[in-house]
């Protein structure tokens, strides 16, 4: 079988690794037009479960990758100069470029050599292959070559976000909201490294404009950002990587496969950032679609059937609680006319799959001790 997988990103590095490992017949031709050290962003972030698919189907992998990651419990909410500590909420977080980099030297493990910094314009250049497969991102040519049979479509969020580091390490995932002359904003920060975190900062489309960024450089965006959370970065710099305002895009597929092309990762769906399951949604469609193709051989058509008929069920019920989180971010300045408590409280249950009881197994400190205050009255119910 001659398989082409265009993107070399965390879901075609893996499944090219994972489809040579069961199938070493196969001819695989994995292209990104990007050089093997680049990358966008910083840190990526799993939540505490979400690495569990990976040890059971893959532990070797799973072993490699563990050493690399920083972990924590909880996460916090800073509002009003008060911090709330949310227990039993475990994350993960690793560099991006650091986890690419373990993903490249598993598909040299099975002897595969990506095409790096060779760009693919038309799939009329893969005419040969028996299968193509786009794990090329949202701007996936795969999707856009057949965007009426995929059914494809992208929408966006209103907020605005970009995407920073910076050399302090922050001691757990935590949520910061700040209010300015211009509006508000929220940060996303999180440890990646002994000495780097990721810092992403959030605001609305009506702040974003009242503080002039459409006519401000990239210096003079990073600086702005740096003033407004002064106080959290404590004398640290923020780092940029083509740090440039963005909306995040919604991309969805009434199908996910046509003809011989088949679409994984960020091509296929988003998962809104705030909930960590982007990376996580890529890895599992690697799996997914190499086990379909090994349980149906050659028969290409079936096994891309398969893949959808067992993979969609899952991916809509954390694309709907991803959408559902984003959703929560978008009115996230309304929420900051709550007490600290009542923010936290509302923020955790944003994606609307926690209720009180299950939240109440998970985090029985942070449960106990919002419901004392409300008890006393000391913030409103």
């Amino acid at each position: 079988m001659r398989v082409a997988v265009i993107g070399g990103g965390p879901a075609g590095l893996y499944f090219s690794y994972l489809f040579k490992r069961r199938r070493g017949d196969a001819e695989i031709w994995l292209v990104e037009q990007n050089p093997p050290d680049a990358t966008f962003g910083f840190g990526v972030v799993f939540s505490d479960r979400a690495l569990e698919f990976l040890r059971a189907d893959d532990g070797e992998t799973y072993d490699l990758i563990r050493p690399s990651l920083e972990t924590w419990h909880d996460l916090r909410i800073v509002h009003d100069g008060e911090i709330i500590a949310i227990d039993g909420i475990g994350f993960s977080a690793i560099g991006r470029l650091e986890l690419l980099r373990l993903l490249q030297s598993r598909v040299a493990s099975v002897d595969l050599r990506p095409d790096f910094g060779r760009r693919i314009d038309s799939l009329d250049e893969l005419a040969d292959a028996d299968l193509v497969i786009g794990a090329d991102g949202v701007n996936s040519l795969v999707r856009g070559t057949y965007q009426d049979a995929f059914g494809a479509s992208v929408t966006y969020f209103s907020n605005k976000f970009v995407w920073y580091g910076t050399t302090k390490p922050f001691e757990t995932l935590t949520q910061t909201f700040h209010r300015t002359a211009d509006g508000v904003f929220n940060a996303h920060h999180y440890r990646y490294a002994p000495g780097m975190s990721t810092f992403i900062v959030e605001t609305d489309a009506e702040t974003w404009a009242r503080a002039g960024f459409a006519e401000m450089t990239e210096a003079e965006t990073k600086s702005y950002c740096e003033e407004t959370f002064a106080e959290d970065l404590d004398g640290h710099s923020l780092v940029s990587n083509k740090s440039v305002w963005r909306n995040f895009p919604r991309v969805s597929n009434r199908r996910w496969s046509a003809g011989n092309a088949v679409l994984v990762g960020d091509a296929l769906h988003t998962a809104h950032f705030s909930i960590g399951s982007g990376t996580r949604l890529a890895l599992e469609d690697a799996i997914a679609l190499a086990e379909a193709l090994e349980m149906h051989g050659d028969d290409v058509p079936r096994a891309l059937e398969s893949y959808e008929k067992e993979r969609r069920p899952i991916v809509e019920k954390l694309v709907a609680a991803a959408n559902a989180s984003g959703a929560w971010y978008e009115s996230f300045g309304r929420h900051m006319e709550l007490d600290a408590w009542n923010l936290a409280w509302r923020y955790i249950q944003r994606s609307g799959r926690v209720d009180t009881e299950r939240l109440r197994a998970n985090s029985p400190g942070f449960v106990g001790e919002y419901l004392n205050r409300r008890s006393a009255k000391e913030i409103s119910p």
